[in-house]
């Protein structure tokens, strides 16, 4: 379980580092820009609302790449609202600060946009649930997560160092993430419409004690409830272990595990019918 107020201030401390340390988040948003712009035409007056906009990357770019679009854009962190402010200070982009898993909405929206957030959702089927109700007919409800391939380095390394202090209990570095075709299937019980993308991204870092500082600018470091590691002698053992263990021409690897998810409010009309390759057409991302 996710402790939101504790992921709320690590987010607002780390809105002035977020953008410099977001390397394989704006790799991700990218990927569902491009995606936005192959199935949108610039000029298209649509309804666009972002969830967890953070300081204002995909925001600013949906701004210029649609300038006939009205956006809201929504996070739960008021610093990183503030720096997105700055980023995308237009009239067709309206801000909110607020929980994902606790808003309402009262309009519908052509397009929902969401760049590496829902993974700090505690129930992410309730909250696709509701967000779909809102999606006018063949609305798309776009998102990118990460995936349980996600710092298998460091998972598997502090596996390791539990097993060289002979500890063996419920201690984690992190929290764990869906399996692609676990997010599919949550999915599959809102739309019938639904694609699910996967691919990993490698950074690499001189050492762990780097790569565990990137983490923490960007606001991601545990803030689950239940138990953590918070022994030392695990800790040093878990860091000699990943630059033994993963390390190659002098730097230390760390995977990013994400997926895309495109869902399609099908709409009610009887007679329309696709084809095969139209709907693979549709669903690529």
């Amino acid at each position: 379980m996710i402790n939101k107020t504790l992921l709320q201030k690590r987010f607002n401390q780390a809105a002035v580092s977020y953008d410099q340390y977001a390397n394989v988040q704006k790799k991700m948003a990218d990927q569902l820009l491009a995606y936005m712009k192959e199935h949108y035409d610039a000029a298209a007056q649509i309804h666009i609302l972002e969830l967890g906009c953070g300081t204002g990357y995909v925001t600013e770019k949906l701004a210029t790449s649609f300038p006939n679009a009205t956006i809201t854009a929504v996070d739960f962190a008021e610093s990183m609202i503030a720096k997105a402010k700055t980023q995308c200070n237009v009239e067709s982009v309206t801000f909110r600060c607020e929980d994902i898993e606790h808003i309402k909405l009262y309009e519908q929206y052509d397009v929902m946009i969401s760049n590496a957030t829902f993974q700090w959702l505690n129930d992410l089927s309730a909250a696709l649930a509701n967000l779909y109700k809102n999606l006018r007919e063949d609305g798309v409800l776009l998102f990118s997560t990460f995936g349980y391939k996600t710092f298998h380095e460091l998972h598997t390394s502090f596996q390791r160092a539990k097993t060289m202090c002979a500890i063996d209990d419920a201690t984690t570095v992190g929290q764990t993430f869906l399996a692609g075709l676990q997010l599919q299937e949550l999915c599959k019980r809102i739309t019938g419409d639904i694609h699910v993308a996967e691919t990993c991204y490698i950074e690499t870092f001189t050492t762990v004690r780097d790569f565990l500082q990137s983490i923490r600018k960007v606001g991601a470091t545990n803030s689950n409830e239940e138990s953590y590691c918070q022994s030392p002698s695990i800790f040093r053992n878990m860091l000699r272990i990943y630059e033994r263990d993963f390390m190659e021409d002098g730097r230390i690897a760390a995977t990013y595990h994400a997926l895309f998810s495109y869902m399609k409010k099908e709409g009610k009309r009887i007679n329309e019918t696709y084809t095969n390759e139209n709907r693979l057409e549709t669903n690529r991302i």
